[in-house]
Formats: C-alpha cells, structure tokens, sequence
C-alpha cells in the first residue's frame, strides 16, 4: 500500500510541477468556506451567500501578480470593481435594456484588459462575472448593500487564505518542483524502456514526445522559483545544470529511438531495458538525498561502461553512454540545487520599456469581436429563453479570453460546447444523486469549484464539465433545478459559441496564419539577440548570461505553441494543414533546443583568439539568415526576399581538443540547419558555397 500512495505522490507532483494547480484550487475552496462561515452568524439569503463565496473564488482564480504587495493592491482593486458591476447588474435588473447593453460593453471591456498584465485580466474577469452572478441569482436593488458586504467578506476571506493559512513558501515549493522534475524525468525513462520493449511503436514514440514535452515545462519551473531560494549565483548554475539534464535526456530519449530501428537481439534488447529501470529507480528517490546517487554502485558502473565505448560499439553501446551522461548531469544538477543563500528581496527589477498600452492591434481587433458577437449572443439567446440569454453572452466572453485569432476561437467555442454537454449529463447525475441534501449539494458544490480551478489551465473540456455540474447543483439548491434548465444552458452555450465564431470569422478576421507570423517574427527577434550576445560570451567581449536569453526564446516557442493549436487541433479536419503546423512547432522547438544546448555549455572567452574572427563570420551568416527569413515572413506570398546561404565549413574547427568546446560549436551548426530548415517551410531556397559554380 505504502508503495502505491508513493507511486500517486509522485504521479500527483509530475501533473502539477510545484503542486501550484493544487495550492490553488485549496485556496478557492477554504476562501469559500470562510466566506459562509463568516456570513451565516447574520442569517443573510442564500443568494447573498453564494455572492461572498463566488468573490471568494474568483479572486483565488484570477488575482496573481508577482508579489504580496502587489496581490494586496489587486484585491482590493478587485473589491471597488466588483462593487460597481454589482450595483449596476442590480440595476439593470430593474431596466431591462440596460443590462445586456452593459453586459455586452463588459466583454470589450474584459477582452481589452488582457493587454495589462495579470491584474488588467484579473480585473476585467471579476468585472464580468459579478455582473453576470448578480443576474443569474436573479439579485434586486434593494439587496446592494447585502451583496456588497458579502463581496467585502468573500476578498477578506481570500486575503486570509491567501496570506495566512496558505501562504506562499518558496523553499517549499522549490521542493515540491524538484520532485516534479525527478518525476518527470523517470517518466522519459519509463517511456523509454517501453519503446524498447515494443521494439519502437507510435504510441510509445507519441508518449517519449509527450514525457519529453513535460520534463521541458518542469525546467522552466525550476527557471521561475530558483531565483526566490538561492541567491543569483547559485540560480544561474543551477538553471545551467536543469539544462544540461535535459539535453541528456534528449539525447537519451533521440539514443534509443535510433537503437530501436537497428536489429537488437533479445539479450542485448532485455539488458538495456533492465539498465534503463534501475536508473529510474535511482531518480524516483526523496531529491534531498540524490547527491548520494554518485556514491552507489549502480551509478559508478554505468559511468565505467559509458566510459569504455570507442567507434567499435557494440549494439546497445550508445544507449549505456547516454545514460552515463544523463547520470552525470544529473548529479551535478542534484549538487547545484542545494540552497546557499536567500536572495535579496529588492533584487533588480525589469526595467524593459513598456509597450504601448492602447493601440490597434490582435488584442483590440479582439475585443471588438467579442463585443460583436455578445451582441448576436443576446439576440440569439432571447430566442430561446427571455429569462436565461446571458448564459450565450458568457460564452462568447469565455471563447474569446485568452483567444488571439479565428481559429483558437473556434476551437475554445466547440471544447466549450463539448464540456456544457458532457457537464449536463453530470449535472443531472449529482443533482438526483444528492436528493434534496442540502449537505450533500454544498459539499459536490465544493467538489466541482476544486476540479474546476485546478483543471482550468489543463482542459477547457474538463473545466466546462465542472462549471456545468455545479450549475446543476447551484439550480437544485436554489429549488429551480430542471431538465429543461440544463437544455436551455446547452442551447444558449450553442448560440453563445456560434456567435463568437460568427463575430471572428467575419469581423476584421485575424487568422490564425496572420497571428503565427507574428509570434514567429518574434522568434527570431529572440534567437537574433541570442546569437549575437552568445557571439560577445564566447569572443570574451561581454559576459552576459545567455541562460536567461535562452529562456525568453523558449518563451517565445511556447507562445507559437498556443498560437497554432488551431492547425495542429484534431479539429481542423484538413490533414495538410496540421501536418504543416506540427512541421513549424518542430522545427521551432528543434531552434530552441539547439540554442538551449549553447546556453549550456558556452563560457566567457572560449572561442577567443584565432577563432573569433571565424566565430563572427559564423554567427554574420547566421544572422543574416535570420534577416532573410524575417523579411519572407513580412510580406507572406510575395516576391523571395533572397536566398539562405549554407555554412561553408571554415568556422567550425575540424579538431578541437576540449570536449566543451567541440559540444558548443556543434550546437551552433545544429541551430544553423534548423533555421535553414525552417526557412525551407516558408519557400526560402539555401544555397551552398562550397558547391562548384556552374
């Protein structure tokens, strides 16, 4: 038994890297339950109750600025926001017109505020949904006061769980992102040996893709929280060390997938199976002892005979050597996470200019189509329920947040649509199930407010379950539940989703290849900067940590992620279409990669001296070749703003008698072809010039 709860810890801290998804939806829940405990001492309505627990909830959900201070600044913005959507929705209850015309002006409103950083969402949302509870509990002007001092009570009793009962711990959490990332990383391990035992497979190839994908987010965790543990220094070595990790592992998981297309006898096959399970026996340990991991005997072997393989390995070979050096690397990367110092709190502080805040752009364009299609909601939604329209106005909101284009919007709309469905269906189940227990409503109540916050950044589908099966109960507990109510929530969530997808296909349109383009440029703007700050640290004209820059280009390939789902989405019915998005996310993450493998092992003057001036010709090409692709990507379809030019083989060294050295200039021709490669999806031709002229 112990063995299993061990196994669901550690399957639990790999799905929820820090445990921050579980922190979070503990924070709604206690903020809920304080709320009313706080409020039925003064015998208030039910709807008036449900008002402190909503404002409880969300802000849980949605305040989460960087710093206390800054979350204290935030809530109680959040309580004069909701205060007047409140008295306005309790108004507008008593004007008919006037609520749906505000209603509709909130989503500009809210699908606007995004462009302000975490606290524009966070506000634009609570402005919204306490105008839209208000109707929903179907609230009256003569009970303002009540709902505002249950909004007063439900953002106190979020502070309390917030700054008091669970208070953010940053050693803590760091932990908890350390046993994440050994989670994780025995998963590519476990995947791994699977491939292996099949003998190479697409759903074991689709799982090493995917386990590979999550020990890469674990990283960027590591990335995130270091720096509030141990001082820079420290939080530098370290995130070159996660790094290197992960390379091994890349090229632990790229070993044994070439092993697998050559001829493997069962022996050899079973021995590096076996190999490959007691190495992920050594990661599934308690981080805080896995320094210990180089003194056992399992890891000096696999050191030994990762060693002893020259260019006569035998079948098997490479898979030991790549384990070897994952061992390595993660024993350094173990060493380096210990901490050694706290960091100053009053650390620097981004002092990037800030981008204009009003403007036209996918973000206006946005918010001009949400409030589009609220418009078409409200008159579709009054077709088929005068009482219930808003319910096809809060669809459109929920399609268009977080959507920058006409297909994301289209693909949040039918996971919208699928989730209502499915969520009715559970609605109907609990609220039979539960029979009139009050006791037993709150408490599944209290159940579907955690799914839903704790899967709202995972699935849409599974959030849009949850939200629905509450609403079932919330009907049953108001004493208004009904099939037919279920069926109308899911005939205006059909009117709200087409709507916003009618509102984003014709209403000055931003495609989805539009915003692509875009997040791409900005790839290379990354990769631009990296290469020429990666160029200075290697010449010894600068020290700078290229580290970090590598970070902001994997951030920028995350953005593109997002962006492309539509292309990629089992939706999009056109197999061309996806087989071309999934082309241009490899490709991108291949850059990344690459780029990641430099930041790694570049050091300051490693290439000075007579390999600068080859280095600068080496990175000129590269630039120049970014410069071309850029331009192709300005002006889609056009004319070809010239042609990409191969390396020619003088920069990169033949022999290089530092191992270091050799990994850094392989690297930067590997990131040379991945950009020609990704000049070739958009049309560009490479030239080479050391082919013959003719």
């Amino acid at each position: 038994m112990n063995r299993f709860r061990l196994a669901a810890l550690d399957r639990l801290a790999a799905a929820d890297p820090g445990l921050v998804r579980l922190r979070l939806a503990g924070s709604a829940v206690l903020g809920i339950v304080l709320a009313v405990a706080a409020l039925l001492p003064a015998h208030l309505p039910l709807t008036v109750m449900l008002v402190g627990a909503i404002a409880a909830m969300m802000t849980a959900f949605t305040v989460n600025d960087a710093t206390p201070g800054a979350q204290c600044v935030t809530l109680v913005l959040a309580f004069l926001t909701g205060a007047a959507s409140i008295t306005t929705a309790s108004l507008g209850s008593a004007l008919p017109p006037l609520d749906s015309i505000v209603f509709v002006l909130l989503i500009f409103v809210a699908v606007y505020a995004q462009r302000f950083g975490p606290r524009g969402t966070a506000l634009g949302s609570i402005a919204f949904f306490l105008f839209f509870f208000p109707m929903f509990l179907q609230a009256h002007l003569g009970q303002v006061p009540q709902l505002l001092l249950a909004l007063a009570v439900g953002v106190l009793a979020n502070a309390v769980v917030r700054f008091v009962l669970l208070r953010h711990n940053a050693e803590a959490e760091f932990l908890r992102v350390r046993r994440a990332f050994r989670a994780r990383l025995a998963a590519v391990v476990r995947a791994a040996e699977a491939h292996l035992a099949v003998g190479a497979g697409e759903r074991t190839r689709k799982q090493l893709r995917t386990s590979l994908a999550r020990l890469h987010e674990c990283v960027l965790l590591i990335e995130d929280t270091a720096p509030d543990v141990v001082d820079a220094r420290a939080a530098d070595r370290l995130r070159r060390r996660a790094i290197e990790v992960e390379l091994a592992v890349q090229w632990l998981a790229s070993t044994v997938q070439r092993t697998c297309s050559a001829e493997l006898g069962a022996d050899v096959r079973d021995d590096l199976i076996a190999r490959l399970a007691r190495f992920r026996a050594l990661m599934e340990r308690d981080p805080r002892e896995l320094p210990l991991i180089s003194q056992t005997g399992e890891y000096s072997r696999m050191l030994v005979e990762g060693s002893r393989i020259d260019e006569h390995a035998a079948p098997g070979d490479g898979v030991r050597k790549a384990l070897a050096e994952l061992a390595l690397a993660d024993d350094r990367a173990q060493r380096a996470a210990i901490p050694e110092a706290t960091v100053d709190p009053l650390g620097d502080e981004d002092d990037d200019e800030p981008e204009s805040r009003f403007a036209y752009d996918n973000g206006t364009r946005s918010a001009i189509q949400a409030v589009v299609g609220g418009g078409l909601a409200v008159l579709g939604g009054e077709l088929v329920s005068h009482q219930r329209w808003y319910w096809a106005v809060l669809t459109v909101f929920v399609v268009f947040i977080g959507a920058s284009s006409a297909g994301a919007t289209f693909v949040k709309g039918v996971r919208r649509l699928g989730g209502t469905l499915i969520g009715i269906v559970g609605g109907v189940l609990l609220a039979l199930l539960v029979g009139g227990n009050t006791a037993a409503t709150l408490g599944l109540i209290m159940v579907c407010v955690f799914g839903m916050v704790y899967t709202a950044r995972v699935s849409q589908v599974v959030m849009a379950f949850f939200i629905t099966s509450m609403l079932g109960l919330l009907y049953s507990l108001l004493g208004t539940f009904s099939l037919a109510v279920l069926w109308i929530r899911l005939a205006e969530t059909a009117v709200g989703a087409a709507a916003g997808i009618l509102a984003a296909v014709v209403i000055v349109p931003v495609r989805t290849r539009s915003v692509m383009l875009d997040d791409i440029a900005e790839v290379l703007d990354e990769l631009e900067e990296f290469l020429q700050h990666a160029c200075g640290l290697l010449a010894g004209e600068e020290n700078v940590s290229i580290i970090e820059l590598s970070r902001d280009l994997d951030r920028s390939v995350e953005v593109v992620r997002t962006t492309i789902e539509p292309l990629t989405h089992p939706v999009n019915l056109r197999s061309a279409r996806r087989d071309y998005g999934w082309h241009v996310l490899t490709t991108l993450e291949t850059i990344a990669f690459r780029a990641r493998h430099v930041a790694a092992r570049a050091q300051p003057g490693q290439l000075a001296g007579t390999d600068t001036e080859r280095l600068r010709q080496f990175t000129g090409r590269l630039l120049a070749n970014i410069d071309v692709l850029r331009k192709a990507l300005d002006a889609p379809g056009g004319p070809t703003p010239g042609t990409l030019v191969r390396d020619d083989g003088t920069p990169v060294a033949d022999r290089v008698e530092q191992a270091e050295t050799r990994a850094v200039l392989s690297s930067l021709s590997h990131l040379d072809e991945a950009v020609i490669s990704l000049g070739g999806v958009f049309g560009l031709q490479a030239t080479d010039p050391r082919a013959p002229v003719k």
